[in-house]
């Protein structure tokens, strides 16, 4: 009886623990989402099967590694509490680095001549709206609405 009582306790410490982990770490990825847009890192696909299967537009971040703007957006824009709010809500958010894997293949698809080039498309992968060059909060806001208006 001692025994059971004891693996019982033991038991009941380790689901505590547990639930404490999962909660920490539900509550670090709620902060992480308040507080910056989060992307999809180099998959056009996986955006575009998330899309299909939450009826959202796709917002696309394509950039280079080397390039300037692209670190300054997503250092300051990229992390505004309002851009991650209306960003994470709206959207499926896609980053591709241009010139790796499928980059290169979808920058001459898509016809990208400068970095950044921000596009959003419908769920179904269709371009529908986009921009070049680094975008302060504010703007980056309206782009998204009225790309999500057309």
């Amino acid at each position: 009886m001692k025994q059971s009582f004891t693996t019982l306790i033991v038991a009941f410490i380790t689901m505590c623990f547990m639930a404490f982990s999962f909660d920490s770490k539900a509550q670090q990825a709620k902060s992480k989402a308040a507080s910056e847009i989060i992307f999809i890192e180099n998959s056009w696909s996986e955006a575009l099967k998330q899309a299909a299967a939450q009826n959202k537009y796709i917002f696309v971040d394509a950039y280079a590694s080397w390039c300037g703007p692209c670190k300054l957006l997503k250092a300051t824009t990229f992390k505004n509490n309002k851009v991650a709010e209306f960003y994470n809500s709206n959207f499926i958010n896609v980053a591709l680095d241009m010139e790796k894997g499928q980059g290169p293949e979808l920058a001459a698809q898509w016809g990208i001549q400068a970095y950044p080039t921000l596009i959003v498309f419908t769920p179904k992968g269709k371009p529908v709206y986009g921009t070049m060059g680094f975008i302060k909060s504010n703007d980056l806001i309206k782009f998204g609405v009225q790309a999500l208006n057309k």
